[in-house]
Parts: C-alpha cells; structure tokens; sequence
C-alpha cells in the first residue's frame, strides 16, 4: 500500500509502504521508541547511504531528549508499531545527518560513539567543514541535499517500562550522573580493576560531551563541562596505561593537548606512552615540557629521564648482544669447516702431472670456493633465523614509520653480510671482546610518584 501525504511539516513527504497495526501509540517525554531505518541519496539509482538491518541491530531513541537529528522524531511519531513508511526529507531537516551518521557507524563497529575532543558545536558542523572520516558522510556535510528515510517502527515502551540508560537521560540527570560515575571509577582504578572503570569513566565524557554540544563554544559553560570532560580523560588515559594501550594513551592526551597546551598531566601522560614504545625524542621532549609548565615536578621528571636513559640503554645493549652472538656463531662455523674437510676431497686434487700447476695451490684455491659458499649459507640462514626472533620480540613495539621498506632491507641485509665474511676472515673468536653483562634489575622502571598516580 501507498499513500502519499504531508505531514502538517514544511519540507516532508511520507509514504506509507506497509501498514502497521493496533492503534496509534501514546508517545510523551521520555517513550523509547525502537526501530530500522535506511537512509537514500534521492538519485535516480537511490543509492543507499546506512542500512541498520545490514548493521543488525535496530535504532533506539528517546522522545524528547533532544536527538541531534530532530527530525526523526517527527517521523517516528507518525507511525504504527509494525508499518513500514517512507519519508522524503528537504535539506533543511538533513544537514546534521552525516554528524549522526558518523556516531551510529562507530557504535556498529564497536568504538566510541563521540569524538571527545572535536569543540565544535552541532550547528557549527554545519557550516564549518572538517573531514568526518567517511567519504560519503564528507561530500554531504560539503554540500547538504535532500534525502529519503525508510523506516520501519519495531516497538514503543513508555517511561515506567524500561531501565533508562545515561543516553536515555536529560541534560539534568546527566550532570547529576557524572560525579557518581567520577566517584565509581577512581573506586575501581584503585581496586586495580581497569577495564571496569574505563567504561566508567567514558559513560561519564559521554554525559557531558552531550550537555556540552548545545553550548556556545569557547564560553564560561562550555568550558566548565570541557575541564571536566578533560579531567575525566586523564583518569581514562591512567588506566590505558595500566592496561598497556599506549598508542591510545598518545591519541587522547595529543587532542588535549592541541586544544589545551597548558595541561601539564597530558604532557606527563603522553611521555610515559611514548617511553613505553621507545620513542626517545618524543617522550624527552613531552618531559621537558612538563617541567617548562610545573617547575616543582623537577624531582619526578628527573627520575623519569633516568628510566627512559636506562630503558634506551638497555634496548641498544640488546640488540648489539643480539648481532655479536650471530657473528660469534659464524666465526666458531669457519673453524668447524677447516677442521672438518673430508680427506677424500683431498686425495681427488689433481697431480701436478695433470695440470702442470702446484698441488698445494690447487687445494688452497678450493679450501677457499668451499668457505665462501658455506659462509655465506650459513650467514643467510643466521640472519633469517636472528631476523624472525627480532621481529617476533619487537613486533609490539613497532610503528608505521619505523617499518624499513624491502628493497631497503634487502640491500641492508646484503651490507651486512659482506662485512660479516670481511669481519669472520680477519679475526678469530678468541679476539672478539665479550660483551659486558647488565642485570635484569636495570631495566625494571620505577612506578610514578603517588602524587602523579593520584586521580582526580
């Protein structure tokens, strides 16, 4: 069945594709509505932009709670539990959706549904253009358009019939949720339990990065909600370190930082993560800034810089211990070769009957082919072997740019060879210097000052 008609709403057309059943449903403040929808561009082939069934998991939305896309409320409220309707929309309803477009795609790939530090208002997303991560969502937020929702309502509970959720709540029942939330964090951060209270404290950003959003940027309000939102992110970020997330721990204190340069437990956050993945410049640099910005941190920072001077050291000590050990092995393989050559390749030499040339140059010549070639066998097969251990060990700790290209490695790993032979052919292992022990102790890092574990 389909009956097109209007809505009493500027800019809205509705088509009913299938008719629902029972009567029309109570929808007051507070009613949690259920349902699918699909979002067409409104050319000829209707491409489709969101589809929730391919997602799996229908929508949710709680009337009057002040939904970004308002709109849909309206269309929502014109329905039957059951019926299928199709609704074009005129761009003055559609120019945030591909900000709401963006939190449903992240919700359905499992990460968080808001970007905590993106300060810009929703209508100011309208006008000021900035790259939402999709393709599809930037080309609308450019240039916004018409567009048609197909949608099919699945169920409607009123207030008293479900447990409402810190989404579900008002920006009143937000700001009272948040220091309980706060509170309920630091608890299970000092139980030693991390996991547990960052989902704590990222329900309690979420709160206040909703109320936040229908603030004026930049003035006393906002800014108030943003100290807070931040204070809550360094807590995040201390359990991320505890949890050993370390390249997260640099994502979020580098968008505090580049909205507020001042925050020195950002900057002293930040260098941990970096030390933790042995970027030495990074973390020295994130130090010193924290002493530049607290000069009464100089104790812990200094005890910081030490720790990161005695991990570096540590670091390049094993990988010199690592190539020393290859090469000591090849040198004891040369040694092995020229105490093990079987005598019958000696008795097949030819006399100095058959070729007119000296027996003892003949063999010398030969000695010399048959080490070359099993040199370099057995340095290739080391350096393979050396090569898979390194990689396997260091795997964690690598970064985009760290990763050498493969014609790079290759000719890297040719250098090395050639100066490997050069190496094992002057020098015998009884000449080679042992390398100098370094106890385990030497690496354990010292834990942060409790000044700087204590959350706020």
């Amino acid at each position: 069945m389909e009956d097109s008609m209007m809505l009493g709403v500027e800019g809205i057309r509705k088509t009913i594709l299938h008719g629902g059943t029972d009567e029309m449903p109570r929808f007051v403040t507070g009613t949690k509505v259920t349902f699918h929808f699909r979002t067409q561009l409104c050319n000829d082939e209707r491409t489709v932009i969101d589809d929730s069934k391919k997602v799996g998991t229908p929508m949710e939305v709680v009337i009057g709670n002040m939904f970004k896309l308002d709109v849909w409320e309206i269309l929502l409220t014109s329905m039957r539990i059951g019926e299928v309707a199709k609704f074009w929309c005129d761009v003055m309803h559609t120019g945030l959706y591909p900000i709401v477009a963006k939190s449903l795609r992240r919700i359905a790939d499992g990460k968080d549904p808001v970007d905590w530090h993106i300060h810009t208002c929703g209508m100011a997303n309208m006008f000021a253009y900035h790259s939402l991560g999709y393709e599809d969502l930037d080309e609308l937020q450019k240039e916004p358009q018409p567009l048609y929702f197909v949608m099919e309502l699945l169920k409607v509970q009123q207030p008293s019939e479900y447990d409402r959720e810190s989404w579900a709540l008002n920006d009143e029942e937000r700001l009272k949720a948040v220091p309980v939330l706060h509170g309920q964090g630091n608890k299970l951060f000092k139980q030693g339990r991390f996991e547990d209270a960052t989902m704590k404290y990222k329900e309690a950003i979420v709160c206040i990065k909703n109320v936040q959003s229908k603030e004026k940027a930049w003035e006393a309000p906002w800014l108030k909600l943003e100290k807070m939102a931040n204070t809550l992110t360094l807590n995040y970020c201390q359990c991320l370190l505890r949890m050993e997330e370390y390249y997260e721990v640099i994502e979020h204190t580098s968008d505090i930082i580049n909205q507020h340069p001042g925050t020195m437990k950002a900057f002293f956050l930040r260098g941990k993560a970096h030390m933790e993945v042995w970027n030495e410049a990074e973390a020295r640099a994130d130090y010193i800034r924290v002493l530049d910005l607290d000069p009464g941190m100089k104790k812990t920072v200094k005890k910081e810089l030490a720790v990161l001077k005695m991990r570096m050291d540590l670091k390049n000590e094993e990988d010199r211990l690592t190539y020393k050990g290859m090469f000591t092995k090849l040198s004891e393989g040369q040694e092995t070769l020229e105490q093990e050559l079987p005598e019958k390749e000696i008795l097949e030499q030819p006399s100095p009957e058959q070729d007119g040339a000296p027996l003892e140059e003949t063999y010398e010549e030969q000695i010399n082919l048959e080490q070359a070639s099993l040199l370099q066998t057995t340095l290739a097969n080391m350096l393979l072997e050396t090569s898979e251990q390194t990689d396997s060990s260091r795997a964690a700790d690598m970064t985009p740019e760290n990763v050498i290209p493969e014609e790079t490695s290759r000719e890297q790993a040719n250098t090395e060879e050639r100066n490997a032979v050069d190496m094992i052919l002057e020098q015998s292992p009884s000449e080679q210097t042992p390398p100098e022990e370094i106890s385990p102790e030497q690496a354990v890092q010292e834990p942060m000052s409790s000044e700087q574990m204590t959350l706020n």
